[in-house]
């Protein structure tokens, strides 16, 4: 790195940006300053530890070497320190929080000398529109960083956008599309928001409104970190904010999803009652109240009860949402708070009729996570919906608890005689609930069955098997007959009970079962085989590991090259 030293004529051979790059030691603060009075904006320096100045052509997506230059030395009043790339973000910041402190120090002592009104006087406008790997302009670095009170960063803003004509900096996005009202925002400095609000009189809906790449404006910044105070303002500047985006998760929804009672009244209140209750994934506002409670879920009721109607992306309402809640535990808690199913249904029971794109209702829903209380409810307001049959398999709700191994649901079924005319219901394969019980092996659930009475034992499906064909497959297939194992005991009970075959010759079934026993033989040979590999290899490095070290001689061997290569370094050593 050159000094000051050099003699005059190199110095004088070099560009003004070149001389830029040698002022870095102490005591050229002085001659640095005057590179920098020059006009020679369309030039910009790449720097690098130990590298010689290369002029490259100006780009938009680095910030302006020359810019960092001039503020480390006329904010600091030293040498400007030497820069890589991937450092220009931070101390670019560093620089501004730095002059942001200073200044509010020399305000205090009145000092003429201000470091703003030397930044006043050393940087043009040009150098303050220079922006960081990030894409984040001075104004971005500013909002981010700036006091909570706003003192400094009023100042520097308004030098920014009215001395240095550079109020499009107001408006300028980064490569994540925010704004400085974003970054204010999320920083939750509600004076710093404010005042950008100021600086662009006239064009405040058009900050207001702009939405980054996620489709987000400043006002979901403030519901993301909970400031309501920020929200409020926001909206009395704008009271349509809480109607953007059009689609996608609106402020209201992310208010909903991360609980904000508070904020939610806000918006609702700030807007007139004009806002927006998307969400994400096609979802809407009652799809995430009713996730969080019946508190938040009355109020959307309130609000708008047609969203109770409204399907997301996979065809589910807000009803299979609340079907897919385990109220259980909560109603035995609180036995006299309604379930969000029952408040879901108050307002809207065509709900009930609706099914996802798998052709699930929510009463299939409410079975596979073994919600016996949203079974109940949907039962009194409609006891058919108990043989409401899914799209894709024909399964009642009975099906799918036995399938999801919900023994609480099958023993609701089985013990209310209104509906014992489900328990022999066949799916699209002529499949029972016995008959999936039974294939699952699942010994509480075929227990719970085998006790009713109205249960049938010979039924057949498709493929003409009745409950002990499938049991004793089972018992055959798996080649085990330990007591304690589920499928014999299954079996048993079926036989003691006087149960039937299928159809068909007993010579072809059993060479069926035999066949599907060689493939699943084959398959548990294969994971027993990999399981041993796996366990001798890790037997052998550890056993290397162990003894490695005890038969290893001190100093190692000799190379092959050497006259007596493979002999132990050490050897003969001692008696020398």
């Amino acid at each position: 790195m050159a000094s000051s030293s050099r003699d005059d004529p190199i110095e004088t051979a070099m560009s003004p940006a070149s001389k830029l790059m040698v002022r870095t030691i102490h005591g050229d603060c002085q001659k640095l300053k005057e590179v920098l009075n020059d006009n020679h904006d369309s030039t910009e320096i790449a720097l690098s530890p130990g590298s010689k100045a290369v002029p490259v052509a100006p780009t938009a997506q680095v910030i302006n070497p020359m810019m960092l230059a001039s503020v480390s030395c006329l904010l600091n009043g030293k040498a400007a320190p030497a820069l890589t790339i991937g450092d220009e973000t931070q101390i670019f910041h560093d620089r501004l929080v730095a002059f942001s402190n200073t200044y509010c120090v020399h305000v205090d002592q009145n000092d003429q000398e201000a470091p703003h009104n030397r930044l006043r006087s050393e940087l043009s406008a040009a150098k303050l529109k220079g922006l960081t790997v990030d894409g984040d302009t001075v104004l971005h670095a500013l909002a981010t960083h700036g006091h909570v009170d706003g003192k400094c960063f009023n100042i520097c803003a308004d030098f920014i956008c009215k001395e240095a004509k550079a109020r499009d900096l107001l408006f300028k996005q980064n490569k994540k599309g925010d704004t400085p009202l974003h970054c204010a925002a999320r920083a939750g400095k509600s004076t710093i928001v404010e005042h950008l609000i100021k600086l662009v009189a006239g064009e405040e809906k058009k900050l207001l409104e702009t939405e980054n790449e996620l489709k987000e404006t400043a006002l979901h910044e403030a519901v993301r970190i909970g400031d309501n105070g920020i929200v409020k303002l926001l909206m009395e500047k704008d009271a349509e904010l809480a109607s953007f985006p059009e689609e996608g998760t609106s402020p209201l929804f992310l208010a909903i999803l991360l609980g904000e009672d508070t904020i939610v009244e806000t918006l609702y209140r700030k807007s007139g009652k004009n806002l927006s209750y998307s969400g994400q994934n096609g979802q809407n506002a009652l799809h995430a109240a009713v996730l969080r409670g019946t508190g938040l879920t009355k109020k959307l009721l309130e609000w708008r009860k047609d969203l109770t109607t409204k399907m997301d992306e996979n065809g589910s309402t807000p009803l299979h949402f609340a079907s897919a809640l385990n109220s259980n535990q909560t109603i035995l808690q609180f036995p006299w708070i309604k379930p969000v199913c029952w408040l879901v249904l108050e307002a809207n029971p065509i709900a009930l009729y609706h099914a996802d794109k798998d052709g699930l209702f929510p009463i299939h829903v409410a079975a596979s996570v073994g919600s016996t209380r949203s079974i109940s409810i949907f039962l009194r307001w409609s006891v058919s919906c108990a043989g409401f049959r899914d799209g894709a398999k024909g399964r009642t709700f009975l099906h799918v608890a036995v399938e999801n191994g919900r023994r609480r649901v099958v023993s609701y079924a089985c013990r209310n005689q209104f509906l014992s005319w489900i328990l022999n219901m066949q799916d699209n394969d002529g499949n029972t609930a016995l008959h999936l019980a039974v294939q699952r092996g699942n010994l509480l659930v075929f227990s719970t069955l085998f006790g009713n009475t109205h249960v049938r034992l010979n039924i057949t499906n498709n493929k003409g098997q009745t409950a002990l064909d499938i049991a004793q497959h089972n018992k055959i297939s798996r080649g085990v007959y330990y007591t304690q194992n589920n499928e014999p005991n299954i079996c048993l009970s079926l036989m003691c009970a006087k149960a039937m075959n299928g159809s068909y010759r007993k010579d072809h079934f059993q060479k069926q079962c035999a066949q599907q026993s060689k493939q699943d033989k084959r398959v548990e040979s294969d994971k027993v085989k990999d399981s041993t590999q796996t366990l001798t290899i890790g037997s052998a490095l550890i056993t290397t590991v162990t003894f490695g070290a005890t038969f290893a001689l001190p100093g190692g061997y000799r190379a092959d090259d050497h006259a007596n290569g493979g002999t132990p370094t050490l050897a003969g050593r001692l008696g020398n």
